[in-house]
């Protein structure tokens, strides 16, 4: 029997999705965990698998379109079934979806302003114009300009009312046909007028020179991920009440052990498949230090604060779309060179978009490093419902005090982002300290 297939949850936090990819096509038949589709949802592009074994009899969706949770995509069921009341259901035939489009292409500097027809259907922003002849907006729109000259001639058939506005918006009136009587240019034309994003200096509506035209800017519609972390980032700051802790290290005993695994490991002939980060050691030692504050790796929540029995890792990616954030379970248990090995797995399929939901949340601390990128220091956003997130700069080359004397050394600055709901400035100093003293005598790092 034939029924509707329809979009299912393929992330937890997942609304709604572009159905980029069909698998398969009317008429083929498909088994159970067949590949029928492949859906970028807000983290990161997920298979979309058969629970059926059965024909695709119609697809409902084309390619490409933005599909919402629950959505009809497509009518399943034994070769040759009547789909006439599934698509009578439907409404008499597939539903809409809005297709993705490449970028829009805004109007270059030098275009002509829209055409009459496509203004009298631009939609309105605000309450309607009085549409009579004799109200006071008409009347004021042609006071002081009787002529009645059909446009067409360059002349620009505006009252002053009308022209004042036009200034105000940075109008270009010139060609302009309008939806008055013989094309006069009224008020409710100038919206559509300003969408053509043709700006002039005030003085050009008078007959002065024309300014130069503003180059008109690349549009590019916000894909699912950024929409995603739009939202996301606005909540966590906008009901996250942040507090900041920043510290800087001495990072030369930390620069050096690095060098020496390194070495120790290519010895082996380990080479670039275990090679370790300064990040791999930060992971680890971040591990080591909230294990030591667990009051650290913690999060709130309305009836408790919820203080986490395991030390999953949360490492900041940065990929096309944006950014995500695989979590490294049970850091605290593995061994540097293990971390190493699964944040490089982990960060290169999240930049092929093949992360699994369940490996991309329910972390319980974050780090982000911007060190590769040069930055000395910043603050990053909280990644709720975590607790805390860690920023990391780049090793830095200054000279340093030791022995009273003036040497060449290497500095690190870290700042932790805090959910001042759940950790107190105490509580994240003494996380820092933790982790300043695992830094600063590294041996410890691998023996933790």
């Amino acid at each position: 029997m034939a029924k509707i297939l329809e979009m299912p949850k393929l992330s937890p936090t997942m609304e709604e999705g572009v159905l980029s990819v069909w698998h398969k096509k009317e008429g083929d038949s498909i088994g159970v965990d067949d590949l029928l589709a492949e859906v970028e949802t807000d983290k990161a592009t997920m298979e979309f698998r058969s629970f059926d074994k059965a024909t695709i009899l119609k697809l409902l969706v084309p390619a490409g379109a933005q599909v919402k949770l629950g959505q009809a995509v497509a009518i399943i069921g034994a070769a040759g079934d009547d789909i006439s009341a599934l698509v009578g259901k439907l409404g008499g035939a597939a539903p809409t979806a809005a297709v993705v489009a490449p970028a829009p292409q805004l109007p270059p500097p030098a275009a002509a302003v829209a055409p009459a027809a496509a203004l009298a259907s631009a939609p309105e922003a605000g309450p309607a114009p009085a549409a009579r002849r004799g109200s006071a907006l008409d009347r004021t729109e042609y006071e002081g300009d009787d002529d009645e000259t059909p446009a067409g001639d360059g002349r620009v058939f505006a009252s002053p009312f009308v022209r004042k506005q036009a200034r105000e918006l940075g109008v270009d009136l010139r060609g302009a046909q309008g939806s008055g009587p013989h094309g006069r240019i009224v008020s409710k034309d100038l919206e559509g007028l300003s969408r053509a994003l043709v700006r002039v200096s005030p003085g050009a509506l008078e007959g002065a020179p024309s300014a130069p035209r503003l180059a008109a800017p690349e549009a590019r519609p916000l894909s699912m991920m950024r929409k995603t972390i739009a939202r996301r980032l606005t909540e966590s700051k906008q009901t996250v009440p942040h507090f900041y802790l920043t510290i800087d290290v001495d990072a030369e005993p930390l620069s050096s052990l690095r060098q020496k695994v390194n070495a120790e490991l290519a010895a082996l002939g380990e080479g670039r498949a275990t090679k370790v980060s300064l990040n791999d050691f930060l992971v680890k030692a971040c591990a080591i230090a909230l294990a030591r504050v667990p009051e650290c790796n913690a999060s709130f929540s309305p009836e408790a604060i919820l203080v986490h029995n395991r030390v999953d890792i949360s490492v900041a990616v940065a990929i096309p779309d944006g950014l995500v954030t695989p979590v490294v379970r049970n850091a605290d248990q593995k061994s540097v060179a293990a971390i190493a090995r699964e944040v490089r797995e982990l960060a290169a399929r999240a930049k092929q978009k093949k992360l699994k939901a369940e490996e991309m949340q329910d972390g319980t601390f974050s780090i982000s490093n911007l060190g590769m990128f040069g930055i000395d220091s910043f603050s990053a956003v909280i990644n709720p419902p975590e607790g805390a997130i860690l920023a990391v700069g780049q090793v830095r080359d200054e000279p340093v005090v030791k022995a009273g004397q003036v040497v060449a050394g290497k500095r690190l600055a870290m700042t932790l982002s805090c959910d001042h709901r759940v950790v107190d400035g105490a509580v994240g100093a003494s996380f820092l300290a933790e982790l300043r003293a695992l830094i600063e005598r590294p041996m410890s790092i691998l023996s933790g």
